[in-house]
């Protein structure tokens, strides 16, 4: 390069007219004014543009430079002509005009625009983009996205290095350990027939640190879980993670929320206010149906078993009597629902298990309409309308089954009309507590018990006894975990547990969840025996960089805040990864594979 870089397109204005700069980039658009060519430099600063007289040097090769050319220019600062100031641009009221050009690389034809205002710019496959992600990467809505995320970390790191702890990386070859989805497994040459395992998170060896005296840990930790792919999810994810000695649940609550309020602040220049609410599991199933409910929506779910018991609807009966719940969403409508809206309820609930859905509009006290309406006398619907928000004008959509399915289905709805009729207050940020989750959760088809956080988690203290001394499932369902969930908008964006510190306790937990004496070695030997050594009773958290940055983007999806995210089915399009390797890898390896036939 001849021409030196002393300045970034975005960061010039009107106060150095005059100035000679150097300048580097992208040719963002190309325009010849009768012979006059104007240039949008684009550099990760911004966009600026650079003139070129047709009387100078330089205006042959300037003709010649396209969308995406690499370029480095001199010239002086000067302002725009009256009329031609661009006020969507922060460099909008000034220019450069060139003295000097220096094409450093050209750019073929793109396969698709780089313009957010092209024709064409949402018809652009997915798959296209992510093959030439490096080039979607150059828009400047996702390079922000990046600029977000890395003041994210930028100030969670300064913030944890303030409040005394030490940053610790923890090996990315591990042993395989169950935690509740697939490891990604890495053969070892040096020992034929033994394999590592990408952690899925560093939870053991960040409870090792603490038991090594550390007493505060963090670590920008990348994890790995092979599982299906959603949204807000990827195999491979970036999470803050912490554990901390000698706490009780609300230092760690108060650490977080200090954190969340400086990355406000820095990031996002807004004020947050801190403590967030606390909300218990129980409270968050029965009023929102959710452990991660958006409390910027108002409306609440209500429990309506015992006044469905009262009714003479046989199909309400009979699942009742069997152990359902029958719980209602009601809100007012500002707009009727129409009556294939209506009719199309019952296909949108079924994802979630129910196999019907009742709705009743109320349109004023007593006067109910709905095909179910005869099923309930006059003091019945006086009884439900007091437990109403809503008394007229209002849509009640019913839902009668096991309380998982109730709950994941009028929760959507809750989401859904909540946002459609105005219950939720988009201009604020809601963050919330979720606490006293179950230590245990039940599989239907294993009939047995589950960790529902990880086996290391500490049982609640006053929960103790029916932990250590009680072996019925009754008692097992009822026992609650020191576990916690830190939830913002309806997205759970962290989650962590004070773990248990006994030897004792632990060795019951294993108990608890079938997993013998001699498995539990196999599997955790090496933790076991470290819990004897005097460890410190310890928490931590772990917080979702990913999910984090994509609500500080105002993103869907954290593809968008992810430089090279994987397809839903875990594949580079860019890359061509996963791929296959060469035979004499596997020959090393001591590997043989087994490709399954594909089915007729």
């Amino acid at each position: 390069m001849k021409i030196k870089r002393t300045h970034h397109c975005g960061d010039l204005n009107k106060n150095q007219l005059d100035q000679e700069v150097g300048l580097c980039g992208w040719v963002d658009r190309w325009r010849d004014h009768g012979g006059v060519v104007f240039i949008d430099l684009r550099d990760r600063s911004g966009i600026v543009q650079v003139v070129f007289d047709p009387s100078h040097k330089s205006i042959s090769d300037a003709n010649t430079l396209r969308q995406e050319f690499v370029i480095a220019v001199k010239g002086k600062i000067r302002n725009r002509p009256e009329g031609m100031k661009n006020t969507n641009l922060a460099t909008g009221e000034i220019e450069v005009i060139v003295s000097d050009l220096e094409i450093l690389n050209r750019s073929q034809q793109l396969p698709f625009s780089l313009h957010e205002d092209s024709p064409s710019a949402g018809e652009v496959d997915e798959q296209l983009r992510l093959t030439y992600r490096y080039l979607e990467l150059r828009k400047s809505k996702l390079q922000n996205n990046l600029r977000i995320r890395h003041e994210f970390v930028k100030t969670a790191r300064e913030y944890y290095f303030e409040n005394g702890f030490w940053e610790i990386e923890t090996p990315i070859l591990y042993k395989t350990t169950p935690e509740g989805a697939r490891d990604y497994l890495v053969p070892s040459r040096v020992h034929p027939g033994m394999f590592y395992a990408l952690p899925q998170s560093p939870q053991t060896l960040k409870q090792l640190c603490m038991i090594s005296g550390m007493e505060r840990y963090v670590q920008i930790a990348r994890c790995f879980r092979d599982e299906d792919l959603r949204a807000d999810r990827q195999p491979e994810f970036t999470q803050v993670d912490v554990e901390m000695s000698f706490v009780t649940e609300e230092d760690i609550y108060d650490i977080h929320e200090k954190l969340m309020a400086k990355v406000f602040k820095n990031v996002l220049k807004k004020e947050l206010k801190v403590p967030f609410e606390r909300v218990p599991y129980p409270t968050a199933m029965e009023l929102y149906g959710s452990d991660k409910p958006d409390l910027r929506n108002s409306l609440k779910l209500v429990d309506l078993t015992e006044q469905g018991k009262k009714s003479s609807f046989q199909v309400y009966q009979t699942a009742l009597s069997q152990g359902s719940i029958l719980k209602a969403l009601c809100f007012e409508e500002k707009e009727p629902l129409s009556r294939s809206e209506l009719d199309a309820l019952p296909k949108k609930v079924s994802p979630y298990g129910a196999k019907g859905i009742t709705w009743i509009r109320i349109k004023s006290p007593g006067d109910w309409q709905s095909p179910q309406a005869k099923f309930f006398d006059e003091t019945l619907k006086k009884e439900i309308e007091s437990k109403l928000p809503f008394k007229q004008g209002a849509m009640v959509l019913l839902i009668c089954a096991k309380s998982t399915v109730v709950n994941n289905a009028l929760s959507a709805l809750r989401l859904e009309y909540g946002e459609r009729f105005g219950y939720t207050d988009k201009t604020q940020d809601r963050f919330a507590w979720v606490t006293d989750f179950p230590l245990f959760e039940y599989n239907e088809e294993d009939k047995r018990f589950y960790a529902a956080h990880h086996p290391f988690t500490r049982p609640h203290p006053e929960d103790r006894d029916l932990f250590m001394n009680k072996n019925d499932d009754e008692s097992t369902a009822k026992i609650r975990a020191c576990a916690y969930d830190l939830v913002w908008n309806g997205f759970e964006i962290g989650g962590g547990s004070l773990r248990i510190y006994d030897s004792s306790v632990q060795a019951r937990m294993f108990q608890k969840l079938g997993i013998s004496e001699e498995e539990a070695q196999r599997k955790f030997g090496f933790f076991l025996r470290a819990l004897q050594f005097g460890t410190p009773p310890h928490g931590g958290i772990a917080l979702g960089v990913d999910r984090i940055a994509m609500l500080l983007a105002g993103c869907d999806a954290i593809r968008d805040v992810i430089a090279f995210p994987k397809t839903q089915k875990a594949s580079c399009l860019m890359s061509e990864a996963p791929s296959q390797p060469d035979p004499k890898q596997l020959e090393e390896l001591f590997i043989r594979t087994v490709v399954p036939k594909k089915e007729d």
